[in-house]
C-alpha cells in the first residue's frame, strides 16, 4: 500500500469537514422550518421539499464521517463510499441546479399570478396588506398592477411621494380618501409605478443568488470528491523495492580478512 502526501491528506480533511458543518447548519435549518410551517396543511409541497432536504443532509453528514474515517486510518472501502456517495450527491444537486434555471420563468409567472389573487388591495389579508405598505414604501411604488388604482377609493399613506424620491410621482384622484381632511387644494401625490415588477426583479434577483450558492456548494462536493480519489490512487500505487544488485567481486569471494587468527605456539 502507497504512501498519502499529507497535504493532500489534510486538504481533504478541511474540505470534508466544511462540508460536515455546512450538513449540521443545513438540518438545523430544515428542522425551524419545519417546525414554523407544519401547522399548515396546505404546504403540501413545502413539506415534500423538507423531506428531501432531511435525507440529503443527513446521508451526506453520515458520508462526511466515513470520509473522515477513511482518512485518518486509511481505509480504503470508507474512501470508495464517500467517494461514490459524494459523486450521486452532486450529480443531485447539479439536476436540481439545472431544473430550477429552467423552471425560472414558470416561476416568475407563478408568482405573479399570486399577486395578482389579492387584488383589489382593500379586500387582502391585514397581514399581507401591513407588510405591502413597507414594501410600497422600500421600492417608492403604488399598488400591484394598476398603480393607486388597485386602492380604490382608500389609497394608503404608504403610497404618498416623499421630497427626496427618485420615482415618478402623479397627483392623486381628489375623490379619494387621501384628501378627507384636506382644507386646500394643493394635489396630493402619490408614486405613479406599480409594485408588482420591483418584487418580480427582487424574486429573480434572489433565485439568481441561490443559484449561485447552489453552483458554488457543487463545486466544493467535487473537490471533496476529487481530492478523495487522489488518495485513493495514492494507496493504490505500490512502493518502489530498491532492485538487489549483484557483484562479481562477491560471487568470487574476495574480500579481505579483518582478523588475522592467532598462531599456534
Amino acid at each position: 500500500m502507497g504512501k498519502v502526501n499529507i497535504c493532500v491528506k489534510w486538504s481533504y480533511i478541511t474540505v470534508i469537514s466544511l462540508i460536515a458543518i455546512a450538513c449540521v447548519l443545513l438540518l438545523a435549518a430544515t428542522l425551524f422550518t419545519h417546525g414554523y410551517v407544519h401547522r399548515d396543511e396546505k404546504l403540501d409541497q413545502a413539506m415534500a421539499i423538507l423531506h428531501t432536504l432531511y435525507i440529503f443532509s443527513i446521508i451526506n453528514l453520515i458520508l462526511t464521517i466515513i470520509g473522515l474515517y477513511g482518512a485518518c486510518k486509511e481505509k480504503k472501502w470508507a474512501l470508495i463510499v464517500f467517494a461514490v456517495g459524494l459523486i450521486l450527491s452532486s450529480l443531485f444537486m447539479l439536476v436540481n441546479l439545472i431544473y430550477g434555471l429552467a423552471m425560472q420563468p414558470k416561476m416568475v409567472e407563478e408568482m405573479k399570478k399570486q399577486y395578482l389573487k389579492m387584488l383589489p388591495l382593500n379586500n387582502a389579508s391585514e397581514i399581507f396588506v401591513e407588510i405591502f405598505k413597507d414594501t410600497q414604501m422600500e421600492y417608492q411604488c403604488c399598488g400591484l398592477d394598476k398603480g393607486y388604482l388597485d386602492w380604490g377609493y382608500n389609497i394608503s399613506e404608504s403610497c404618498l411621494c416623499i421630497q427626496e424620491s427618485t420615482r415618478p410621482c402623479v397627483a392623486a384622484p381628489k375623490d379619494s380618501s387621501l384628501y378627507e381632511h384636506r382644507v386646500d387644494d394643493q394635489p396630493i401625490m402619490v408614486y405613479e409605478e406599480s409594485c408588482l415588477p420591483y418584487l418580480i426583479a427582487g424574486m429573480m434577483s434572489a433565485m439568481n443568488i441561490g443559484f449561485g450558492i447552489n453552483l458554488a456548494i457543487t463545486s466544493f462536493w467535487v473537490l471533496s470528491v476529487v481530492l478523495c480519489i487522489i488518495i485513493l490512487c495514492q494507496l493504490y500505487k505500490k512502493e518502489d523495492t530498491p532492485a538487489v544488485v549483484y557483484s562479481q567481486e562477491a560471487k568470487a569471494g574476495n574480500y579481505t580478512v579483518l582478523i588475522h587468527p592467532a598462531e599456534d605456539t
